[in-house]
């Protein structure tokens, strides 16, 4: 699944493609792509003719606020990419691919939302409505890892009392919002934490340490265009280039780039984990 910083390099694509375009048609492949309002037709109508005024990231939901022709306001569009969901900007016309779910069409040329898996999901929410009230998932979001208020005094209070692991705890976006698999091990490992450690057993330095940890993995990955290992594309239709610098993620069995033990890999609650016996304790 995408990630922050996948999420937030869609994010920029999708405003240097669409930032003041109008919708002058709009197209929904596949129904269940469309969470809110409960027929797609609504969604179309409230969507076509409406002008993006900008693209924002909350988590891994990505929300533009739009506007009618004459400037009053038209509600938001909210999206979330899921497990394979992609935007891809084409200057030309060219016949879909049979995951496409749908199509939005301005005078600069077309946007696509391919889903191989169709786990992705938007939503149209109207104008004297708030995100949070459409969209469920965004009341529930813990801090951004870039607000001050994610520091280690914050992850000490709320893991304090919690005997899951440090691993799992960083999964939960109601902790911290936007961290998946990927930088969860990768955050671990530059903390020097391994992922099965009991959270309320991390000490408040080491929790500085992850919480500095996360921040720098997460900055260096926006830079690279994010992550690919299997289906992430930009806007563009490039691949993120962070996959083949990362620390431990996706590389069990294979020498630690810092002490050259070997990447180990276990399950945790269903999700892999791989992290390094001697750098991380």
């Amino acid at each position: 699944m995408p990630e922050l910083p996948e999420v937030e390099t869609v994010r920029r694509g999708l405003e240097r493609h669409t930032l003041q375009q109008e919708w002058l048609r709009v197209d929904v492949v596949r129904a269940q792509l469309v969470a809110s309002p409960p027929d797609p037709e609504l969604f179309v109508w409230a969507l076509q003719g409406t002008r993006v005024l900008g693209w924002q990231r909350r988590g891994k939901y990505l929300l533009a606020p739009l506007v009618h022709s004459d400037d009053t306001p038209a509600g938001a569009w909210g999206v979330h990419l899921r497990m394979t969901g992609q935007f891809l900007w084409l200057d030309t016309p060219s016949d879909p691919c049979r995951h496409t779910r749908a199509r939005f069409w301005c005078d600069a040329g077309e946007l696509r939302f391919v889903d191989t898996r169709s786990f992705g999901q938007m939503w149209w929410v109207p104008a004297d409505q708030s995100p949070e009230s459409v969209i469920s998932g965004l009341g529930r979001l813990g801090p951004e890892p870039f607000d001050p208020e994610f520091n280690a005094d914050y992850l000490e209070q709320r893991l304090k009392h919690s005997r899951r692991a440090i691993k799992t705890a960083l999964l939960d976006q109601s902790l911290v919002a936007g961290v998946g698999n990927i930088y969860a091990d990768e955050g671990l490992f530059a903390a020097g934490i391994r992922p099965q450690t009991p959270a309320n057993d991390v000490d408040p330095r080491r929790l500085g340490l992850l919480r500095e940890a996360l921040r720098e993995v997460l900055q260096k990955s926006i830079e690279a265009g994010g992550t690919t290992f299997s289906d992430f594309r930009q806007v563009s239709g490039l691949n993120g280039d962070y996959g083949g610098q990362s620390w431990v993620y996706r590389r069990a069995g294979q020498p630690c780039r810092r002490c050259g033990e070997t990447i180990r890999r276990e399950r945790l609650v269903g999700r892999s984990s791989h992290w390094c016996p001697r750098c991380q304790t």
